[in-house]
This record gives C-alpha cells, sequence and structure tokens, in this order.
C-alpha cells in the first residue's frame, strides 16, 4: 500500500532531512574511531541536505548527553520560522559495533514508526565541526542526508572550510546543501514559545 511508504517517509525525514534518490548507499569513509566523550555537548547545525519538510526551520541545535544510566541521548530541536514555536525531540543513539564506532544509530521511541537510522561521523575536531552522514537503503532507492554541525553558533568561514574538505573527500556533492538560519535565536531554553517534547526513559 502506497501510503506506509509515505508516512514513514514523512515521519522519518521530517526528523532526518532526508532525501531520496535512486540508486544504492555511495561508499563513504567515516572516522576511524570517535571518542564520545569529546564528541558529547552541543552543536549548532551550520549546514544540511535540503528538505522540503524541513522549510522554513531555523535554529537548529543536536545535543548529544548520557542519561542517569549511560545510554547515549540526542536531542534534536527546531524552530518555525512561521509560527516561532519550538519543536524537540529526543532520541537514543547506539554505537553500531564497538563502543568507540563512528557509526552509529538512532532511534527515535515517540515516533509511530521507530525506524533506527544510521548516523556516521566522517571528520570531526570535537571543539569546532562535525561532518554527519545518514544514508538507507530502500530497493530502487536511497534516502540519504548530511549535516555539518559546529560549536559555534556563527563559526569563522575556516570551520566550514574543514568540513567541506571531509565532503569533497568523500564525494559527497554541496549542491543538495543549505544554509541553516542562525539568527536571532534564543540564547537559552527559557522561552516564550509552546514546546514540543517527546521523552521516554529507556536503556540501549
Amino acid at each position: 500500500m502506497i501510503w506506509i511508504p509515505l508516512i514513514f517517509l514523512t515521519l522519518v525525514g521530517s526528523i532526518n532531512a532526508l532525501l531520496p534518490t535512486f540508486g544504492p548507499c555511495p561508499d563513504v569513509k567515516p572516522m576511524e574511531s570517535l571518542d564520545y566523550s569529546r564528541y558529547l555537548g552541543k552543536w549548532y547545525e551550520a549546514e544540511k541536505y535540503f528538505s522540503i519538510i524541513d522549510f522554513g526551520a531555523r535554529c537548529g541545535t543536536f545535543n548529544y548527553s548520557k542519561d542517569e544510566n549511560g545510554a547515549l541521548k540526542l536531542v534534536n530541536s527546531q524552530i518555525s520560522a512561521l509560527t516561532g514555536i519550538e519543536s524537540t525531540i529526543e532520541g537514543r543513539a547506539r554505537p553500531i559495533e564497538r563502543a568507540d564506532d563512528p557509526k552509529f544509530s538512532v532511534s527515535y521511541p515517540s515516533l509511530p514508526i521507530n525506524y533506527p537510522t544510521p548516523h556516521w561521523v566522517l571528520g570531526t575536531d570535537y571543539n569546532n565541526y562535525a561532518v554527519l552522514w545518514s544514508c538507507s537503503n530502500m530497493g530502487l532507492l536511497s534516502l540519504k542526508s548530511a549535516w555539518i554541525l559546529t560549536r559555534e553558533r556563527h563559526p569563522p568561514v575556516s570551520v566550514l572550510e574543514a568540513a567541506y574538505k571531509i565532503l569533497d573527500r568523500n564525494q559527497i556533492s554541496r549542491a543538495y546543501f543549505s544554509r541553516t538560519d542562525q539568527k536571532n535565536c534564543p540564547a537559552s531554553k527559557e522561552r516564550n514559545f509552546l514546546i514540543r517534547t517527546y521523552r521516554k526513559v529507556s536503556k540501549y
């Protein structure tokens, strides 16, 4: 039934800005290992694959932390430029093969379809930038997404250039990227916006 994959694409695409393209996932090379203790913390979304679902979204952030059980969690947030409403969603991240694996999967337990999506860290210096990649094979299609994350809301050009080198090295086209609007964003979470937060306490 056609509506089932459409619902799936809508739900997952709204979180990961997935871009459906024909053909399998390309061969990209992540980092050798990832120091999660250094990777934790707040990242600002500098650029990402364009998605019509995310049109008008601004002030995007990724916040990685560990809960009281030591499980890795990811909180994504963004603000609608049309309504001024902030939406946040909490996911659970898990390294795929080993504790320092730069390939991890993220699931969002609050969604009706809790489908884990791969997140690969292609490169990071931990203090300035991180390049994140996602791709899933879905029959004749592959669902792709990519992000440039930075520790500063307004990074210098040199930081973005370092991230671009990682994209170029993996032959990932920059044509699909769009710049995330990080202007006039609230400095903290104490805002006069309606916040929609999805939470679930769980272990790996």
